[in-house]
This record gives C-alpha cells, sequence and structure tokens, in this order.
C-alpha cells in the first residue's frame, strides 16, 4: 500500500467534492435572483462576479442584491472584504463559497509597483556594476615548461577517470511533477503556497519543495508569486489567463497588467 498514492487520490476525490459542493452552492444562492438588466437567467462565473446567460452582463452579485443590514446602504468591494459605503461597517457576503474576493484594482497596481520596485533595482544594480569595473587584465600566454614538473603533475591528476564517484540521492524529488501540480491547482486567482494539496507526506519537505517548484514556474514566466506577512502567494502569470475577470478593457498602471481573479466556475 503506497500512502503517498492513496493521500494524492484523497485530495483529488476531496477537490472534486469541492467543485461539486461550490456549484451547487451558487445555484442555490442565485434562486430567485435576476439580470437587473433584462431580467434573464444567472451563473457564477468566479468568486464575486456572475453573468446573465441571456445578455452576457457580467456584475457583482453582493452589490447587486446585497445591503448593509445597519443601515441599508450598498457595498464596496475594499481589497478582500466588502463594506458599506454609507457607515463603513463590514458586510460578510452571501455569494461566496470560500469567503474571499479580490479588488482587482487594488492588486493590478500592487503587481505593477513590484514590478517597478524590480526594475529599479536591477537598474541600481546595474549602475554599481558600472561603476566598479576595472580594466583590461592582458595575460601572456601559458608555459607549461616554466614550472619543472606541472606537466606530469597535471597527467597523473587526469589519468583515472572511470573512478567517478556516484552520488546517490537521499529522497526522491520530482521536480516535474511537483510544477505540473502546481499549474493543476492555480487560476487566475491569487492562491497561498500553503492552499496547494501537497505531494509528500512529510508536509514541511513537501512545503519547501513547492516553493522551489514555484520558483522555477516565476523563473521560466509561467507565475507570479509575492510575498504576503507569512504566506507565499501565487497566480497564473497574466499571458496566460484565457481571460479578464472584470468587465471592459481597463488598461494596468503601466499599460499591460491584466485583472485578477478570472477563475471559470465549473
Amino acid at each position: 500500500m503506497d500512502i503517498r498514492v492513496l493521500a494524492c487520490e484523497l485530495a483529488e476525490g476531496v477537490d472534486a467534492f469541492k467543485a461539486k459542493a461550490r456549484e451547487f452552492f451558487y445555484r442555490v444562492m442565485l434562486i430567485g435572483r435576476h439580470c437587473p438588466r433584462c431580467g434573464g437567467r444567472l451563473a457564477i462565473i468566479s468568486e464575486g462576479m456572475c453573468r446573465c446567460v441571456c445578455c452576457k452582463k457580467e456584475f457583482d452579485p453582493t452589490v447587486a442584491f446585497q445591503r448593509c443590514l445597519a443601515c441599508g446602504g450598498i457595498p464596496a468591494l475594499q481589497v478582500r472584504r466588502y463594506q458599506c459605503r454609507e457607515c463603513g461597517g463590514d458586510i460578510a457576503s452571501k455569494f461566496l463559497f470560500d469567503g474571499m474576493v479580490f479588488d482587482a484594482e487594488y492588486f493590478r497596481a500592487r503587481m505593477s509597483q513590484s514590478r517597478q520596485r524590480k526594475y529599479e533595482q536591477r537598474e541600481r544594480v546595474r549602475q554599481m556594476l558600472a561603476e566598479s569595473r576595472s580594466g583590461v587584465l592582458c595575460l601572456g600566454q601559458a608555459d607549461l615548461d616554466a614550472m619543472p614538473g606541472l606537466v606530469n603533475a597535471l597527467n597523473a591528476l587526469s589519468a583515472e577517470v572511470d573512478d567517478i564517484a556516484t552520488v546517490v540521492p537521499g529522497v526522491e524529488f520530482d521536480l516535474r511533477q511537483y510544477e505540473r501540480h502546481i499549474q493543476t491547482h492555480i487560476h487566475n486567482d491569487p492562491l497561498s503556497l500553503t492552499e496547494i494539496p501537497p505531494l509528500h507526506w512529510d508536509t514541511r519537505r513537501d512545503l519547501v519543495w513547492r516553493f522551489i517548484a514555484v520558483l522555477f514556474l516565476a523563473h521560466a514566466g509561467l507565475v507570479d508569486i509575492w510575498q504576503e506577512g507569512h504566506d507565499i502567494m501565487v497566480i497564473k502569470h497574466e499571458t496566460d489567463r484565457e481571460r479578464q475577470d472584470i468587465p471592459g478593457e481597463p488598461e494596468a498602471a503601466d499599460g499591460v497588467e491584466r485583472p485578477l481573479g478570472g477563475t471559470e466556475a465549473c
């Protein structure tokens, strides 16, 4: 019995059940709700976003259908939570299955600022290296005969090349498997590294391997990563996303950024 295989199968089963539970939750919460434009039937397309099946209008159901219990004010999305526009009180959305929603404008600006800081840091390092560069060092041709016995010593060092020690790995780490596993679980919404299901029974070692894998994926330009407190956040790279999650054609702060949170609901 391979406990790692069983653990992976259990994780896949939990993910499948969660997807079905999410779909059922959305259907229940939209019972009796209709499109404000044409009165058509609605369907959730991502956390905090629904679409009319008739006129294709997309909007936030929390802002459209929910009101503040204290003053009746309209909710407004503030980074990761809803607040009343009138009294400023927090509003718990009834239309979020996982309880998390993201302000696309906020995260687009933050990612643009992060890229700008990285660019400025590279420029400072480049300038420092340019200023500290030494002159050209001219070396004469090497003369092996200048030191008696040097040629024989070099030949002795390279004579036995068959007895090369073989390095035996301690614990197997399949980088490609972890990269595929991470790409399977991340979508267009930011996801904490700890929220990605483990592949190895040793959770601490597995977290380290997940971190190594996301670094390689980020270096390859397939994902974007950043730190929030003690969490490492992962999201698909903006050029790999299939669609935008908010209506219209918003421009990024630097002209190339795309909004976050565009995962299609199952």
